[in-house]
C-alpha cells in the first residue's frame, strides 16, 4: 500500500486523500491541524493505552490463578469477593453524585423510545436508520407477523387490512381516548377554535392534540402527542385505505427511532484503510446530509436520501417542524485493536479507537458549525464500548479532552456512551459513570457482550451452564437493574439515556410485542431493535409506559439490585449432561460461529441475519460470535466435550451451514475440504478461545479478512 509521512506518522494514502479532499472541506479545520493533533494524541495517549490493556492481562491472570490454587475446594464467596477487593478488580464507590452533562438534545434527554443499531458501511440502512423517526403502523402491522399470522400472496388483502385498521384504532383508543366514543366510529376529524373534534366530540385529554397539516376543517395530517412521542394521523381519501375507511384515515405514523447509532464496531466487517474510508465516507454523508443511494425495486431505481422536517400548524394557527430524523449517536471501536490504516513514529499500527476519535468527531463538525440536523444543542455522540472499569473510562474521557483541544472545539462537546458490557464495568458502574460525569449521555446493558466476559474472566473457576441456563441465572436480572439503578442514582434521569440491549429474532414481531415492554418497565429510556419496523412497533410500548413515572418509582423503591449476586458466576454445579445434550448445545453454538465467520470473512459482512440449527434467524454480530465461541472453549478447556468432538461438529454444522447459503450465488462452501480462511477462522476462535484477550473474536476475525483480501499487514491487538 502507498503511505504517505505526516507529523511522524505514515498515514495510507487513501485515507490521508480521504481526509484532505472530502473530509475537512466544509469546515475550519485544516490538515495540518488535524494530523498533528492526532499525532499527538497517538504518541501521548498509545502508550497508556498499552498499559490498560496489559492491566487487563494481568487481572486475568491473577484471577486464573486464584481458581486453579482452589480447584477442588468449596467455593468461599466471601473470601473471592474480598479477593476481587484486594487487587482493585472491585474498587470502593466514592461519594454520592449527579452526572453535571450540559447541551444535551431532547433525544437523549427527555424523549423515551426505541433506538436503532446499524452498520455504517451500509448506506442504505444507515439512510434507513436515519429516515426511520417516523414509521407506518399500518404498514408494519400488514407486513409482520405483530397481530399473530403473516401476510399471504400479493396485492392487499381487504380483511388482513381490516385486521391491522381495527388493531391501530384500539390503540388510539387507548392512547388517545375520545370523549363518549371510539376512533372506530370516527366520520370526520376537524380543528375548531384551536381544538380537535371527532364527530363533535373532544379528546378526553386536549392537549395531546398539538398541531394538523392543511385545512383545519379537513386535515390532511392530524398530529398528537403522548408521553413526548408523536403519532400522526394521516387522511387521504384516494388511497386504497383512505376510500375505505368512514374518516378517511389512509394511515396512523408513528414517532418511532427517536436515535440511532451508526456502529463502526461490532456490526461492521472493518479491518484497513480502505474499509475505514467506507465507514467515514457515509458518516460523512449522514452529517453534511447529503448521502444518497440506489436500489432497484420491481424493476426500478428508487434513490434513498434524508428525509427533511415535517411541518405541521399548532393548534394556535401558527407554523412548526418535527425534525425528521433519528438523533444520530456513532459507536466508536474499544481499546483493543490496532489497525493497518496508520503507523507511528515506530512503525506500528496506531490504535484504531484513537483514530475513531478523531475522525468521526471532525467529520461531525460539518453538523456542528451548520447545524445541518442532527443536534441543536452543539453535541457530538460518541458510543464508546467495551471499556473495562473506571480508568478505561477515565482514559477515554481525556482521548476526547484531546479531540477538542486538536480540533478546537469546547471542552465537554463529545457526549460518551457507556456500554456496561464488561464485568469490571458493571461491578463499578458507579465509578465509571463519575470518570466522565461531564460527557455520559449514555449508558446501556449488552447480555450478550456482558456473558463472552463473564465466561472468560471466570474460564477457570469451572465449566459454565448451556447457554439458556446462563440466561435464568440470579446474576443476569441483577446485572440487568443494576445499570437502572445506578444510573438513576447518578442522575441520568433527563440528562441521558438509560438503555437495554438488541430484539435478536427481526421476524418475530409478535413475541417482540409481547416481551420487549419490559424494557421501558425496567425503567429504561430506550431499548435496542434491529429495524424500521420493529422501531414503529416498540414505539408502541412507550406509549403504554411513562418512562419517567417509571423511574420516579424505582428511585422511590430504592436499590433493587445487588453486586454479591451480579459476581455469581453461572458455572455448573452437580450437573451431569448426557452426551447428547452437550452435543446439542456444542452443535447450536458451532452453526452460530460458522454461520456469522463465513460471511464476516469472505464477504466482509459484520451483521446479518443468519438462520440457527432451526433455521429461524437471528440478527449475529461479533457479541453473539463471543459468547458462542467463548462457550465451547470452555466446555473443551473442562473436558466437558473432546477436541475431536467439536471438530466432527463443526464439520456437520459447516454442511448445515452451505446447505443455508446454497441459493446465494457469491458464496463459497466450507465443506468438503474444511480448509477456506473462513472454516479456519471459526475453529480459531473456539481452539484459541482461553487465550483471545478478554475472549474478543475481533483479533482472530481481523487477521483471516486481511488473510483473505491479500494484505500484508496484519490486524492484530495491541501488545
Amino acid at each position: 500500500m502507498s503511505r504517505t509521512e505526516k507529523f511522524a506518522l505514515q498515514i495510507d494514502t487513501k485515507l490521508l486523500d480521504f481526509l484532505e479532499s472530502e473530509a475537512l472541506p466544509g469546515t475550519d479545520i485544516s490538515a495540518t491541524q488535524f494530523w498533528k493533533g492526532l499525532s499527538y494524541i497517538v504518541h501521548n495517549l498509545g502508550p497508556k493505552n498499552r498499559e490498560l490493556l496489559a492491566r487487563r492481562d494481568e487481572l486475568k491472570q491473577t484471577i486464573d490463578a486464584w481458581h486453579i490454587d482452589r480447584r477442588g475446594k468449596e467455593f468461599d464467596f466471601l473470601e473471592y469477593k474480598t479477593f476481587l477487593h484486594d487487587i482493585d478488580y472491585i474498587v470502593e464507590d466514592g461519594r454520592d453524585f449527579s452526572i453535571e452533562t450540559k447541551n444535551v438534545d431532547p433525544e437523549i434527554a427527555t424523549i423515551s423510545g426505541p433506538q436503532l443499531v446499524v452498520p455504517i458501511t451500509n448506506a442504505r440502512f444507515a439512510l434507513n436508520a436515519a429516515n426511520a423517526r417516523f414509521g407506518s403502523l399500518y404498514d408494519c402491522l400488514y407486513g409482520t407477523d405483530a397481530m399473530g399470522s403473516r401476510p399471504e400472496g400479493k396485492g392487499y388483502n381487504t380483511s388482513r387490512g381490516a385486521e391491522v385498521i381495527a388493531w391501530a384504532k384500539t390503540f388510539l383508543d387507548e392512547t388517545f381516548p375520545i370523549s363518549g366514543m371510539s376512533h372506530a366510529d370516527a366520520t370526520l376529524y376537524c380543528v375548531e377554535d384551536g381544538m380537535l373534534k371527532v364527530n363533535g366530540h373532544g379528546l378526553v385529554n386536549p392537549s395531546s392534540f398539538v398541531g394538523y397539516r392543511n385545512d383545519p376543517a379537513n386535515p390532511e395530517g392530524v398530529l398528537l402527542r403522548n408521553n413526548n412521542l408523536h403519532v400522526e394521523l394521516y387522511f387521504n381519501a384516494e388511497s386504497v385505505i383512505g376510500k375505505s375507511d368512514k374518516a378517511n384515515l389512509s394511515d396512523v405514523i408513528l414517532e418511532s427511532a427517536i436515535s440511532t447509532i451508526m456502529d463502526c464496531e461490532d456490526s461492521v466487517a472493518v479491518v484497513d484503510a480502505e474499509d475505514k474510508v467506507l465507514a467515514y465516507s457515509n458518516w460523512l454523508g449522514l452529517m453534511k446530509r447529503d448521502l444518497t443511494t440506489t436500489l432497484e425495486k420491481d424493476g426500478k431505481t428508487l434513490r434513498r436520501r434524508m428525509l427533511p422536517d415535517r411541518k405541521y400548524t399548532s393548534p394556535e394557527g401558527m407554523p412548526f417542524s418535527l425534525k425528521g430524523r433519528a438523533l444520530m449517536l456513532i459507536r466508536n471501536v474499544g481499546h483493543l485493536m490496532t489497525t493497518p490504516a496508520i503507523l507511528d513514529r515506530d512503525g506500528n499500527e496506531i490504535g484504531e479507537g484513537l483514530m475513531d476519535a478523531m475522525f468521526t468527531v471532525a467529520i461531525a463538525v460539518h453538523d456542528l458549525e451548520r447545524r445541518s440536523g442532527n443536534t441543536a444543542h452543539g453535541s457530538v455522540y460518541i458510543v464508546k464500548p467495551k471499556m473495562h472499569g473506571p480508568d478505561e473510562v477515565a482514559f477515554t474521557n481525556e482521548i476526547f479532552t484531546a479531540v477538542e483541544q486538536a480540533l478546537d472545539l469546547p471542552q465537554y462537546t463529545v457526549k460518551i456512551g457507556i456500554m456496561d458490557e464488561e464485568r469490571r464495568t458493571t461491578v463499578n458502574l458507579k465509578e465509571c459513570i463519575r470518570a466522565a460525569k461531564n460527557r455520559v449521555a449514555f449508558i446501556n446493558t449488552g447480555f450478550l457482550d456482558r456473558t463472552g466476559d463473564e465466561i472468560h474472566t471466570s474460564m477457570e473457576a469451572g465449566p459454565f451452564l448451556r447457554k439458556g441456563d446462563i440466561k435464568n441465572e440470579p446474576w443476569i436480572a441483577a446485572y440487568e437493574d443494576n445499570n437502572v439503578d445506578v444510573g438513576l442514582a447518578c442522575g441520568l434521569q433527563g440528562k441521558a439515556q438509560i438503555g437495554k440491549g438488541m430484539w435478536a429474532v427481526p421476524d418475530n414481531m409478535e413475541d417482540m410485542l409481547e416481551q420487549k415492554i419490559g424494557h421501558p418497565l425496567a425503567g429504561a429510556s430506550c431499548a435496542w431493535v434491529p429495524s424500521p419496523t420493529a422501531a414503529t412497533l416498540h414505539a408502541t410500548h412507550y406509549h403504554k409506559v411513562n418512562v419517567t413515572d417509571r423511574q420516579d418509582e424505582i428511585l422511590k423503591g430504592g436499590k433493587r439490585s445487588s453486586i454479591d449476586t451480579i459476581l455469581q458466576f453461572p458455572v455448573a454445579k452437580g450437573q451431569n449432561w448426557s452426551e447428547a445434550e452437550v452435543i446439542r448445545e456444542v452443535e447450536n453454538n458451532a452453526q452460530g460461529i460458522l454461520g456469522y465467520v463465513v460471511r464476516w470473512i469472505d464477504a466482509g459482512v459484520g451483521c446479518s441475519k443468519v438462520p440457527d440449527i432451526n433455521n429461524v434467524g437471528l440478527m449475529e454480530d461479533r457479541a453473539t460470535c463471543r459468547i458462542s465461541s467463548q462457550h465451547i472453549a470452555n466446555w473443551l478447556h473442562h473436558g466437558v466435550v473432546s477436541k475431536d468432538q467439536v471438530m466432527e461438529v463443526m464439520h456437520r454444522m459447516a454442511k448445515v451451514v452451505d446447505g443455508q447459503n446454497a441459493n446465494d450465488p457469491d458464496y463459497t462452501p466450507m465443506a468438503p475440504n474444511y480448509t477456506g480462511v473462513a472454516f479456519q477462522a471459526a475453529c480459531d476462535l473456539i481452539y484459541q478461545g482461553t487465550v483471545q484477550p478478554s475472549g474478543y473474536t475481533e483479533p482472530v476475525l481481523h487477521a483471516r479478512r486481511l488473510e483473505l483480501k491479500g494484505s500484508c499487514n496484519g490486524g492484530n491487538n495491541v501488545e
